[in-house]
């Protein structure tokens, strides 16, 4: 639950209005992902899991959005959105290329892998690649910075709010399938989703309100 949100839980909408039953399936597999690497090898995984870590850094009084398991879904299922850079190889090269690329840069400076370096080492390498600066050796042509904006960045923050411990966090009611979404204006809600709690507002109103929506 959030503290923006709170008393808000999404997965209390299974079995409203909100939600069909293909809602309910999609949400159950996306909850039921395996927690190993599918796709890629334990290295890849290692570099892919303290990459994500520092994207998206996730609060530890709930439990993580299991990001590198979604992102080694959408590899393992070659889940591509119908389009992709000129400058990218298609997405199952284009994140191992990326990741063992990274791996390599952090050996080469540090001479141990991305995954053992402390966060302010990390971070500094991310933003070589977000920047282009980092060498081109490894990265067979693929420019480092393209993979940062095009790949890495979006295909981890998306994934993060496909989830429902995101939702949570943001008072997102799901697809809304088929009860669909109608107040649609800035700063308007329908009546069954999520009361954020803000300075003035009485909390306990906006508990009710969730076990309410």
């Amino acid at each position: 639950m959030s503290e923006r949100f709170p008393g808000y839980d999404v997965l209390a909408k299974r079995h409203t209005p909100s939600w069909n039953e293909k809602t309910r399936q999609v949400i159950d597999e996306r909850l039921a992902l395996p927690r190993e690497p599918r796709y890629l090898s334990q290295e890849e995984w290692l570099v892919l899991e303290a990459i994500c870590e520092r994207i998206v850094p996730q609060p530890g009084a709930r439990a993580p959005v299991p990001l590198s398991a979604m992102v080694d879904a959408k590899l393992f299922e070659n889940r591509g959105d119908g389009y992709r850079d000129y400058g990218l190889p298609p997405l199952r090269e284009a994140w191992r290329r990326g990741l063992r690329a990274i791996d390599a840069e952090a050996r080469r400076r540090h001479n141990v892998g991305f995954a053992a370096l402390d966060a302010p080492e990390q971070d500094a390498l991310l933003r070589a690649a977000q920047q282009g600066t980092l060498p081109h050796g490894g990265w067979d042509g693929m420019p480092a910075k393209i993979f940062f904006a095009k790949r890495l960045l979006p295909d981890i923050v998306t994934l993060y709010y496909a989830h429902p411990i995101a939702w949570n966090e943001i008072g997102f009611g799901g697809p809304a399938s088929p009860r669909g979404y109608v107040r649609m204006d800035f700063d308007r809600r329908d009546p069954w989703e999520a009361t954020e709690a803000k300075p003035g507002r009485d909390i306990e109103a906006a508990r009710e309100n969730a076990r309410v929506g």
